[in-house]
C-alpha cells in the first residue's frame, strides 16, 4: 500500500533522530523511502494485473506514490537538513508537479517533472533544499526533470517557449507553500493563457501534425508508438490541453457539459485513454524502463499480459492489435469532433485544402457548403433516407469537397439506419458502385467510409477485417488498409500514372476490361482473412454472397469469385516456381483457361503486391510477372501443345547461333559451343546469359574460374555468372560465399557442360532489395576463391550472422516442406517454407549435396522474415525422387539442417 504522510513522516523523522551528519541523513532517508516505495510499487503492479486492460487506477496510484515520495524527501530537506523556522516571503518554496506528473497520470517508468517555485528571487536556502532533494531523488533511481524558477520566470519563459507553457498548464502543488502555487495559477491565466488562446491552439495542432509526420503519418503502422503515434495518448492529451487552456477544465468529462462531446463520445475518450494507458504501463513493466514503442516482440508480451488468447485461427497478438487500432481510429474521430466545436466557437479555422483553383460543381439538393466543407441542408431530412449516407460520400467525391465533421458525426451516430433492406437496395448498390468506379480515385471516400464504420455497415462481411493486423514483417498495413491501398494502386494504373513502370497492366486497363469486376475483386480479395479456413477459398465464397446481394450478372460473379479464389496463383507461380520449365507454364495456362482471366489476374496480382507497403514491389517481381503473362498469353493463343522442351531447345540454340554469328564468332566455334551443353541448358536461360557463358568458357583451362558480375537495374538484380570445373557441392559453396558478402540470392541456375565445366548463374540483390553493387566484385571474387579452396568454412562464418533480430523472434514460421513430382516433366520440385536467415540457403543446399541430390535451379521468394526456397532437383542417377522413403528421409534431414542452423546462430549470437 501507499505510505500516507500523516503516519510515514513522523516515522521517518523518528528514524533519523539520532543521525547528525547530512550525508548519513540522506543515505538513511533513501534506504527507508526506497523500501517503502518498492513495496508500494509491487502492490500497484499486482493490483494492475488483476485488471490488466484498465490502467486508470494504476497511473493515478503511481502519481500518488510519487507525491508521497517527493513529500517525504521535501520533509527531510526542509525540517531536518535545512530547518528554517521563520522563512521570509522569498523563501516560501512550493514544489509543483508539471507535465504528465502534474496531470497525475504516470506509467511505471515515467519521468518525474518538478518545478521548484519561489515567489521571487531564489535565495541560498532554496538552492540548498533543492540540491538536497535532487540528490536523494536521484539516489532513489528516479528520472527527474526539474527547474527552479520564480513566478516571474515562469510567466516570461512560458510566453517565449510553447513546451514550457504546456508543462505549466498542468502544474499541480505537491508540497510546500500553497500560496506561491496559487499566485502562479492566477497570473498564468490572467497574464498569459487568456490572451493567447488561438496561438496555443495553432501551436498544439501544428505540433500534432509534425509528430504524426515523424511517426510515419499512418494510424496503422506495424510498430506503433503508444504515446506519440497517430491515435495515441498524446493526441488525447492535446485535446485536454486545449480544453484546459480555454476553460480551465481539470477532467475530460467536463467537455460534455461544455458541449465539445456527447456522453457517448466522452465514453469513447475514456475507454481509449484507459486502454492506451494499460498498454503503456505493460510496456514499462516488461522493459523495466521507459518504452513506448509497440515493437513486434513487445506486442506478443503485452497481449499475453492483457489476457488475450488465440481464437478462431487468429493469434492473441493479432486480436490485441486489432483492438489497439480500433481505439486509435476512434481517437481520430474524437479529434475531428473536437475541432468542429472549436470552429463553432471561432477559436480555430481549419485550413481549406479543397479545390480552390477549380470551378466548383454545383451541389445537389439536400447538401450545402459549411465553412468550405460539405454538409447537409437539414439533418432531420438527411436522416430520413438511409441512402443519403452513401449520397454524402458520393457528393464529396463528385465535387472534390471534404465532408464536414458535423456531417460525419451524424453518420456515425446513425449507422443503424444501414440495414439489410438498404444493403440490397438497387439504388444503394448503384451509388456504392459509382463511388468505386465513376469519380476517379475512390481512395478518399473508401477510407473515410471505413473510418466512420459505413463500409462495414453496408458490407457487413468487411467488418472482421477492419483494423485487422497481419502479424508478420511482410504486410505493412492492416487488412482493410491494404485493400484500400490496392484500390488506390488500381486507380493509379487506370489513370495512366504508372504507364512507364507498368506498361502491360496499364495497357490492359486502357483496353476492353470489365471495370466493375476488377475493382470489386481488388477491394474484396482479402475479405476472408483472419479465419482458420484458407482465406482465398473463404473470401471467394464471401465475395459471391456480396455480389449476389448487389445483383451482379452471373458471369461477373463467377469471374470475381474465380479471381479471389486464385488471387495468389500468379504471384506464387512467378515467384516460387521456375517459369522456364514448360510444365510449370502449361499447368498455369490450364488453370487460367482464358486470356480475359489472365489479364484480370495480372492486374489483381500487381495491385496486391503494390498494396502491401513501400518497397515491396520491385523490377524483379515486375519482370517475373511480365514474363509469365507473356508466355501464358502465347500458350493460350497458340495452343498448349506448343509448350514442349524440344521446341524450346531448338529456339534457344537458334537464338544463340544468331547472336554469336552477329558478334563475329567462327562457324566452327559456334558449332562447338552449341554441342557443348545438355538440353536443359537451352530452356532455362535467356540468350544474353548464354552468350556471357560462351565468352567465359572460351579458352578456359581446368584449374581456373571466371566471374562476370552485371548489375541489371531493369530487373533490380545483379547477374553473377560463374564458370569453373564442376564438383559435388559446388552450388552450396557458391551460395555460402555469396551469403558471406551480404548478397541475397533471388534466383539461381546451375548446369554442367559435356566437358565437365559448371556454368552457374545467380541473380543477386543487396539487403535493401537493389542490385548487388559491381564495385563489390573484388571482395566477392576473393571470398569465392577462399571458399572453394577451403580456407573459409561458410557454415562457421555464417553462424554469427544468422541470429534472428530480437524484434522478429515473436513471429511464428513453422517449417513446411513439399515434394512435387508433377510440377515438372524432368525434375522433382522441393519447396521449403520457413524463417529466413543469411545462412539458410547454404544449409539447405549443403544438405542436398551431402545426400547426392543434383540442383538444376533454385527460386527464392522472400516475404519479410519468411522465405520460400524452391529447388528443381534430380538424384545422382539423373532421375526424379520417386521413392517415398527417400523423400521422407531427405525431408527429415532438411528439417534437421534448419533446426541445427537456427540453434548454431543462437549460440553464436549469445
Amino acid at each position: 500500500m501507499l505510505f500516507a504522510a500523516e503516519t510515514f513522516l513522523p516515522y521517518l523523522t523518528e528514524a533519523l533522530g539520532d543521525i547528525t551528519e547530512p550525508r548519513a541523513i540522506r543515505a538513511k532517508t533513501v534506504e527507508i523511502v526506497g523500501k517503502a516505495r518498492a513495496d508500494a510499487i509491487d502492490d500497484i503492479a499486482a493490483g494492475f494485473m488483476s485488471h490488466p486492460r484498465a490502467a486508470r487506477e494504476t497511473v493515478r496510484a503511481i502519481a500518488s506514490l510519487t507525491d508521497a515520495t517527493v513529500t517525504a524527501i521535501h520533509h527531510v530537506a526542509t525540517t531536518i537538513l535545512h530547518p528554517l523556522p521563520s522563512p521570509t516571503d522569498a523563501e516560501r518554496l512550493a514544489v509543483l508537479a508539471i507535465g504528465g506528473y502534474g496531470r497525475a497520470e504516470m506509467a511505471p517508468q515515467s519521468d518525474v517533472d518538478l518545478l521548484f517555485l519561489t515567489p521571487w528571487k531564489i535565495r541560498g536556502w532554496t538552492e540548498s533544499v533543492v540540491e538536497s532533494m535532487l540528490y536523494m531523488l536521484w539516489d532513489l533511481k528516479m528520472k527527474i526533470g526539474q527547474a527552479t524558477r520564480t513566478v516571474d520566470d515562469c510567466i516570461r519563459l512560458g510566453a517565449e517557449d510553447m513546451t514550457i507553457r504546456t508543462s505549466l498548464l498542468e502544474h499541480r502543488l505537491v508540497c510546500g507553500h500553497a500560496h506561491t502555487a496559487e499566485t502562479l495559477r492566477d497570473r498564468l491565466w490572467s497574464e498569459l493563457f487568456d490572451n493567447s488562446i488561438p496561438e496555443f491552439i495553432e501551436a498544439k495542432l501544428a505540433e500534432r501534425a509534425e509528430r504524426h509526420r515523424r511517426q510515419g503519418g499512418q494510424r496503422y503502422v506495424l510498430e506503433p508508438n503508444v504515446k506519440e503515434g497517430k491515435g495515441g495518448l498524446r493526441d488525447l492529451q492535446t485535446l485536454y490541453w486545449i480544453a484546459k487552456y480555454i476553460h480551465r477544465v481539470d477532467r475530460a468529462v467536463e467537455l460534455v457539459d461544455l458541449g465539445f462531446f456527447t456522453r457517448e463520445e466522452h465514453l469513447t475518450f475514456w475507454q481509449a485513454e484507459d486502454f492506451l494507458w494499460a498498454v503503456r504501463c505493460h510496456l514499462h513493466l516488461i522493459a523495466g524502463r521507459s518504452a513506448d514503442q509497440l515493437t513486434f516482440d513487445m506486442q506478443v508480451a503485452v497481449a499475453g499480459r492483457m489476457g488475450y488468447r488465440d481464437r478462431g485461427g487468429r493469434r492473441a497478438v493479432e486480436i490485441f492489435m486489432q483492438d489497439y487500432f480500433l481505439h486509435a481510429t476512434r481517437v481520430g474521430e474524437l479529434t475531428r469532433v473536437f475541432l468542429v466545436a472549436l470552429e463553432a466557437r471561432h477559436l480555430y479555422r481549419a485550413p481549406i485544402i479543397n479545390r480552390l483553383f477549380q470551378r466548383r460543381r454545383r451541389l445537389r439538393p439536400g447538401f450545402r457548403m459549411d465553412r468550405g466543407r460539405l454538409s447537409f441542408t437539414d439533418e432531420r431530412e438527411f436522416l430520413s433516407d438511409p441512402l443519403n449516407v452513401l449520397r454524402l460520400f458520393e457528393e464529396g467525391l463528385r465535387t472534390g469537397i471534404l465532408i464536414h465533421p458535423e456531417a460525419m458525426r451524424a453518420v456515425t451516430s446513425n449507422l443503424d439506419m444501414i440495414d439489410d433492406g438498404m444493403r440490397s437496395n438497387p439504388e444503394g448498390v448503384r451509388i456504392f458502385l459509382d463511388l468505386l468506379l465513376k469519380h476517379g480515385n475512390p481512395e478518399r471516400a473508401l477510407r473515410r467510409m471505413n473510418e466512420l464504420g459505413v463500409l462495414a455497415a453496408f458490407i457487413p462481411e468487411f467488418a472482421p477485417v477492419v483494423a485487422m493486423m497481419q502479424f508478420n514483417v511482410y504486410h505493412h498495413y492492416t487488412v482493410d488498409e491494404h485493400l484500400i491501398q490496392c484500390v488506390v494502386a488500381l486507380a493509379d494504373i487506370e489513370r495512366g500514372a504508372e504507364g512507364e513502370d507498368l506498361p502491360v497492366v496499364t495497357g490492359i486497363m486502357a483496353g476492353k476490361v470489365n471495370r466493375r469486376v476488377i475493382y470489386l475483386a481488388v477491394l474484396l480479395h482479402d475479405i476472408g482473412k483472419g479465419r482458420s479456413e484458407d482465406h482465398s477459398i473463404l473470401g471467394a465464397r464471401i465475395a459471391r454472397r456480396i455480389c449476389t446481394r448487389f445483383g451482379l450478372p452471373a458471369d461477373e460473379i463467377e469471374t470475381i469469385e474465380w479471381l479471389i479464389r486464385n488471387h495468389l496463383l500468379m504471384s506464387d507461380v512467378a515467384q516460387k516456381r521456375d517459369i522456364a520449365d514448360p510444365r510449370v507454364l502449361r499447368d498455369f495456362a490450364k488453370a487460367v483457361k482464358t486470356k480475359k482471366r489472365l489479364d484480370l489476374l495480372l492486374v489483381l496480382t500487381v495491385c496486391d503486391i503494390r498494396g502491401v507497403g513501400p518497397g515491396t514491389w520491385n523490377n524483379w517481381k515486375a519482370m517475373l510477372l511480365r514474363r509469365l503473362h507473356s508466355e501464358a498469353t502465347a500458350a493460350l493463343e497458340n495452343g498448349l501443345e506448343e509448350i514442349n522442351r524440344e521446341q524450346r531447345t531448338g529456339e534457344g540454340k537458334r537464338s544463340l547461333r544468331h547472336l554469336l554469328s552477329a558478334r563475329g564468332w567462327e562457324p566452327r566455334a559456334i558449332k562447338a559451343e552449341l554441342s557443348r551443353h545438355y538440353d536443359s541448358y537451352w530452356t532455362g536461360l535467356p540468350t544474353d546469359t548464354q552468350f556471357v557463358f560462351a565468352e567465359m568458357l572460351a579458352g578456359l583451362d581446368g584449374d581456373d574460374f571466371r566471374i562476370d558480375l552485371h548489375p541489371d537495374h531493369d530487373r533490380d538484380a545483379t547477374r553473377a555468372a560463374f564458370v569453373l570445373a564442376d564438383h559435388p557441392g559446388l552450388f552450396s559453396r557458391l551460395a555460402g560465399a555469396l551469403a558471406l558478402v551480404g548478397a541475397n540470392i533471388v534466383d539461381a541456375r546451375t548446369y554442367t557442360t559435356r566437358d565437365g565445366f559448371a556454368t552457374a548463374v545467380f541473380w543477386l540483390q543487396d539487403s535493401d532489395g537493389h542490385p548487388y553493387s559491381a564495385d563489390r566484385l573484388p571482395r566477392l571474387r576473393k571470398m569465392i576463391q577462399r571458399t572453394l579452396r577451403g580456407e573459409i568454412v561458410a557454415r562457421d562464418e555464417l553462424a554469427g550472422r544468422d541470429k534472428p533480430r530480437k524484434r522478429e523472434r515473436a513471429f511464428r514460421f513453422p517449417t513446411h516442406i513439399i515434394f512435387d513430382n508433377e510440377g515438372s516433366d524432368v525434375y522433382t520440385v522441393i519447396e521449403v517454407d520457413t524463417r529466413d536467415r543469411p545462412g539458410l540457403l547454404y544449409d539447405l543446399t549443403r544438405t542436398l549435396a551431402d545426400n547426392h541430390i543434383q540442383i538444376a535451379s533454385a527460386v527464392i521468394a522472400t516475404f519479410g522474415a519468411q522465405v520460400v526456397d524452391t529447388f528443381y532437383v534430380k538424384d545422382m542417377f539423373g532421375l526424379k525422387l520417386h521413392q517415398a522413403q527417400k523423400r521422407e528421409s531427405l525431408e527429415k534431414k532438411l528439417r534437421q539442417a534448419i533446426k541445427d542452423g537456427a540453434e548454431r546462430a543462437e549460440r553464436a549470437g549469445g
